[in-house]
């Protein structure tokens, strides 16, 4: 964990009245504290990267961050490969393998375009266009100097046939996002279940530094490779169940995904959290990944969410994010609690 991590700039850029960043870089001196180990790192931040931003936020008032194109691609050096996509003889490209459904591009890139020129650059068959005398840099290169909500003229071979598209640059989502940009993280409590969302500071608390390598392989598979289908999807699991009652018998289950809420497939938290507090039927019914069911009693559920608050010294059943889009009292106050309170708002408010 990381205890000191003030960065205090060691080399400041000169920045002139014209937001031209004069010096070559920022370095940033980071200290870290952890057990037995302590280390001493600076980072240096490349001029463009500077330059890049405070353009960003001139124009915009925040950071909106740097644009994707939101595809996979393969290389196509094989002439076999560029023969089956009726690739001629000279033309060069990269295999769009998969679009990604919540980027701008979805709208006209599809899977196995052949992308050729980015800008009136040529990109070659390994994906790279020119830089600087004599070298090659990766095409994703060109994307990275434009700002989100741009746009750029893409040449693509489909079906042999060329064509050139504007396509406008966005930020895709991705189903496990690196950060959770300044936000406290998403819980959700029934009973002992304590339901989540992956990301990587989730999966770094979880398995510690080595996380890429000791995660679950299905969750990695999702951060690696997955794209959500829609917007707004997220990786919802099971962190860890909490000893109680009504969660007997699962407290060996941790970090699966959950996959529906009585039969009704899971697109992210806020949605199982509406399907749970709306829930009038006898059983809740959770299934994970793995064929994992976890199935507890509804009112035995709502029981053991206030006993697992108040033991845990929980303040609340679900974060504070939940709290504010669903707007929803959890877990529900028993019957005779809203009874006690009739008459005594009756006589608040009588004459």
């Amino acid at each position: 964990m990381l205890h000191c991590a003030q960065p205090r700039p060691q080399t400041l850029p000169d920045l002139r009245r014209e937001n031209q960043c004069v010096s070559p870089a920022c370095a940033l001196p980071l200290q870290g504290l952890s057990g037995s180990d302590v280390e001493n790192v600076g980072y240096v931040i490349p001029t463009p990267v500077v330059n890049h931003f405070l353009t960003d936020y001139l124009a915009n008032g925040k950071f909106t961050g740097f644009p994707a194109l939101g595809v996979q691609w393969q290389r196509m050096e094989s002439d076999a490969l560029k023969q089956a996509y009726k690739m001629r003889s000279g033309q060069k490209g990269v295999l769009i393998r998969r679009v990604n459904p919540t980027s701008a591009a979805a709208q006209q890139l599809r899977a196995d375009d052949v992308l050729m020129s980015f800008d009136g650059q040529e990109i070659a068959s390994d994906g790279t266009v020119p830089f600087r005398t004599g070298e090659r840099i990766a095409f994703s290169h060109l994307i990275s100097n434009k700002f989100v909500g741009e746009t750029a003229r893409l040449k693509v071979l489909r079906n042999g046939e060329e064509m050139m598209l504007d396509v406008e640059l966005s930020r895709p989502g991705t189903l496990i996002p690196p950060h959770l940009s300044n936000r406290d993280p998403s819980y959700f409590l029934v009973s002992g279940l304590v339901f989540t969302v992956v990301n990587e500071p989730y999966l770094a608390s979880e398995y510690g530094n080595e996380w890429m390598a000791d995660a679950p392989v299905r969750l990695l598979d999702k951060l690696y490779y997955g794209q959500p289908a829609e917007p707004g999807e997220q990786v919802v699991v099971l962190g860890q169940v909490l000893a109680g009652e009504a969660t007997l018998g699962y407290e060996d289950v941790s970090n699966v995904q959950v996959k529906s809420f009585n039969g009704t497939p899971i697109l992210n938290l806020k949605h199982l959290a509406s399907l749970v507090t709306s829930c009038k039927d006898d059983f809740l019914r959770f299934d994970c990944d793995y064929h994992e069911t976890i199935i507890v009693h509804r009112h035995q559920a709502e029981q053991g969410t206030a006993e697992v608050l108040r033991s845990h010294s929980i303040p609340a059943a679900m974060s504070a994010d939940l709290q504010q889009v669903l707007q929803v009292t959890w877990p529900p106050q028993p019957a005779a609690t809203v009874q006690q309170q009739v008459p005594a708002t009756t006589a608040a408010t009588g004459p």
